[in-house]
């Protein structure tokens, strides 16, 4: 059943020391974010087909967009998997794989779990750690040596053997900034407030994205990290073409990516809900459900 953003975005509201814009913009959306009647269904879509990823793009570091190398995303049983098994060495062959449609007001959900090898050849923080790159500028814009996309991170992580407090559905931000309890935030990843789940455990993440506004991130149903404003700017990314990094300028909407980074996981069901569409009752193409209004939409 879906839960409206009143419900999703409480505890978040309550501890956060936004701008008064920032009020404002948060009563705006959960005044026009409604669940939809029976009547109306919501039509989710269904990014991944279970069987290619025909509808995607891979692009990894050190190779030309659309090289999957040694075959590091592939299909079996349902599940996109990342896998290094015919790597010979990992030499920084960061990868993401990218939907070829961009979007800019969803709600995105998808299960992964972590499962196989970690590649020990690669940087010890990427062990147990993979994420989802949204508001992500179009691979094929990125050069040949780019290590990361100009984008926004869901960071996924699992626990690791020294038992400490791992939380997963953070924030982290390869050639960007965000505003995060009222101001620029000028580390790189912001933790949630989730749990710690372990190697082998699926777990389901979803996104709530709003265009250049607020951005909601949800761990296994809980609301566990909230920010706004997304923008180019900051550092990490490296080897970008400067016409593309123009910092201050804010991400309205970007390409949908999963990533590869040295840990083997799996990704499933994923799911996105439009939330851009005619929001004219009058009109047989209105949902109740969409918070940003195209008059092209409506019929």
């Amino acid at each position: 059943m879906y839960q409206p953003l009143t419900t999703l975005m409480k505890p978040v509201i309550a501890t956060s020391r936004l701008l008064p814009y920032v009020l404002a913009l948060i009563i705006v959306s959960l005044f026009s974010f409604t669940p939809p009647s029976k009547k109306e269904k919501e039509e989710w879509i269904s990014l991944f087909n279970g069987k290619d990823i025909k509808n995607w793009t891979v692009k990894i570091h050190h190779y030309d967009v659309g090289d999957n190398y040694a075959n590091t995303f592939r299909v079996e049983d349902k599940m996109i998997k990342v896998r290094y098994d015919q790597y010979d060495k990992f030499n920084e062959k960061y990868g993401h794989l990218y939907f070829n449609t961009p979007y800019s007001y969803y709600h995105l959900k998808m299960e992964y779990r972590f499962t196989g090898i970690w590649r020990k050849d690669a940087p010890s923080y990427t062990e147990l750690n993979s994420g989802v790159m949204f508001h992500s500028q179009d691979p094929r814009t990125m050069l040949k040596e780019q290590d990361w996309p100009i984008s926004v991170e869901m960071q996924f992580l699992a626990g690791l053997a020294d038992g400490k407090p791992r939380p997963t559905g953070n924030m982290c931000s390869p050639g960007t900034d965000v505003i995060f309890q009222g101001v620029k935030d000028p580390r790189h990843c912001i933790n949630s407030t989730s749990k710690t789940y372990p190697k082998e455990e699926w777990v389901t993440a979803e996104l709530i994205v709003l265009g250049d506004s607020l951005i909601t991130h949800i761990i296994n149903g809980e609301p566990v990290l909230q920010y706004s404003k997304p923008q180019i700017g900051g550092g990490v990314a490296n080897r970008f073409d400067p016409a593309i990094k123009l910092d201050g300028k804010l991400l309205k909407e970007g390409f949908i990516a999963l990533q590869s980074e040295g840990q083997e996981i799996d990704f499933r069901n994923i799911q996105l809900l439009n939330l851009e569409g005619c929001m004219d009752p009058k009109s047989k193409s209105y949902r109740p459900y969409y918070v940003k209004h195209h008059p092209g939409k409506c019929k």
